[in-house]
């Protein structure tokens, strides 16, 4: 079973995450309610693991089949029930932006295995109630 050990290290609301293995992020709330902007608000977190999660799949099922991604970036976008506590994200965009010589069916396939299929984040925010769409974005290198 994983373990993550949590400590405050800067202010009321900042606080240092930290795996088994040592990796840590840095957490804070929004200035607005008493965080100093120390670190990733937790909520916003959850759509950088979203992000983190489907690349891995994506750039795995691509170079199964022997695709050349040179680069690759998100863009993820998100809204927030209003009015709500807890307030549970709703609706989330994402961009793939994937670089190199890929075959741009294979690209919308990996992304679609991952998003609706292998990705337990993504999964995880839908059983939430999240809508997930996507747009894949091919850019031919040389």
């Amino acid at each position: 079973m994983p373990k993550i050990e949590l400590a405050r290290v800067n202010g009321d609301y900042g606080f240092v995450a930290t795996d088994e293995n040592g990796h840590s992020v840095k957490m804070d709330s929004n200035p607005q309610s008493g965080g100093l902007d120390f670190g990733v608000r937790p909520m916003q977190m959850l759509l950088m693991g979203l992000g983190g999660c489907s690349a891995i799949d994506v750039i795995g099922i691509l170079k199964k089949q022997r695709q050349e991604v040179k680069d690759y970036k998100m863009i993820i976008n998100g809204d927030r029930e209003a009015g709500k506590e807890p307030s549970l994200w709703s609706n989330i965009d994402i961009e793939f932006h994937l670089y190199g010589n890929i075959d741009p069916d294979k690209a919308q396939k990996a992304v679609e295995l991952s998003v609706d299929k292998y990705c337990s984040v993504a999964a995880t925010l839908e059983k939430a109630g999240a809508e997930i769409k996507y747009k894949v974005f091919v850019h031919a290198t040389a």
